[in-house]
């Protein structure tokens, strides 16, 4: 009787087992190989778009970048060389140390110095000529205008115009400022005896002239006049 109650006892407890397998079954699901992959997958590269492509700002490229300064910088500083000739540096010393010093208002003065100075050299008048000329130029004008005396002869000057002013040559030297301008002009230079003859020139022939002049003066003076210190042919 005991035997049938523990043969009884062993068929309860299996059919229980059995039914918690099946539950367990029922909520854990069963491995084929076969599962789908979850929907998020923490490791996984998030997929892109379709036509969506890498949004990348680049970063600005600092070595070019320098490199386009210092060949800005170097550009500049060879321009600026480039620019530095003799005559510009003269011009900027005389500025410096003669602040009233105007290159335009200069040229337009020594145009007009110029052809009151032929004027006066056609003319033989000395004394006009001496404010304007230093020393040694004086010497050769008023040499040249005693031997036309003596020969008998009259300089007759028509000036047409000048045709060109530049400032060729510009120097400080110590406190003494020298300018060279090259003058082109036309004039009609006719020489006569004393009977009043042509013994040189044309009367009706305009002669296209050039003079180059060099003027002077000391900065630290107080007149603001320039005087005639050279004059010379073009090479």
């Amino acid at each position: 009787m005991d035997d049938g109650i523990q043969f009884l006892d062993i068929i309860l407890f299996a059919a229980i087992a059995a039914f918690f397998v099946l539950r367990l079954r029922g909520v854990l699901g069963k491995r084929t190989g076969h599962e789908k992959r979850p929907k998020y997958d923490p490791f996984a590269k998030p997929d892109k778009d379709e036509g969506e492509e890498d949004k990348v700002i680049p970063l600005p490229d600092r070595s070019r970048a320098a490199k386009t300064d210092q060949a800005d910088e170097e550009a500049a500083e060879a321009a600026e060389a480039a620019a530095e000739t003799p005559l510009s540096v003269g011009l900027m010393q005389i500025g410096r140390v003669d602040e009233a010093f105007d290159e335009e208002q200069f040229l337009s003065g020594a145009g007009t110095a110029f052809e009151w100075i032929i004027n006066a050299f056609a003319q033989g008048d000395t004394k006009a000529l001496r404010p304007l000329l230093s020393n040694d130029v004086y010497g050769d004008f008023a040499g040249a205008i005693e031997e036309r005396e003596g020969a008998g002869q009259i300089l007759e000057t028509t000036m047409v115009g000048i045709t060109e002013a530049a400032i060729i040559e510009a120097e400080l030297q110590g406190r003494t400022a020298f300018i060279t301008i090259k003058f082109v002009s036309e004039q009609v230079n006719v020489v006569r005896d004393s009977d009043g003859e042509v013994v040189e020139g044309d009367p009706s022939h305009v002669t296209k002239i050039t003079d180059i002049w060099t003027f002077a003066r000391n900065t630290r003076s107080r007149d603001p006049d320039w005087t005639l210190v050279a004059t010379r042919s073009p090479n």
